[in-house]
């Protein structure tokens, strides 16, 4: 008997960044301009994923890149069960209005223990009155 192989999780487990800018904590005299996000953490597999590390790669209108690696995220390394979903908020602050982020989580498969990675595509962020 053939067995179809599973769906890699890297594939099942998604990610969706809903950005927005935070004119009140921004400073345009200061250069600072602050973005939150929040992000969700989709998993549609049939495992347990734990998430255990983050990396983003941060690029400012300016061109300065800034990478940003830690333990996972807002102090925390969910456990996210089949069919659930994990959603937090964090905050970017950049030198200019725009900026693009991009990244990637470090999991891991709680069942079998095997690591993954699951790529987050980049998304802009942009103040008011910016080109989209």
């Amino acid at each position: 008997m053939t067995q179809v192989p599973e769906t890699p999780l890297e594939r099942e487990v998604l990610v969706d960044v809903e950005p927005a800018f935070r004119d009140d904590e921004s400073s345009r005299d200061e250069s600072r301009y602050v973005f939150s996000y929040t992000v969700t953490i989709h998993n549609h597999s049939k495992h347990s994923v734990q998430l255990l590390a983050r990396h983003w790669r941060i690029t400012q209108g300016s061109g300065k890149v800034q990478e940003v690696r830690g333990k996972g995220v807002v102090g925390q390394q969910p456990l996210i069960g089949p069919g659930q979903t994990f959603r937090y908020t964090s905050r970017a602050i950049l030198d200019g209005p725009v900026g693009v982020m991009e990244g990637a989580y470090t999991c891991v498969d709680t069942a079998s223990q095997r690591p993954f990675e699951v790529a987050i595509a980049p998304f802009r962020l942009a103040g008011p009155n910016q080109v989209h």
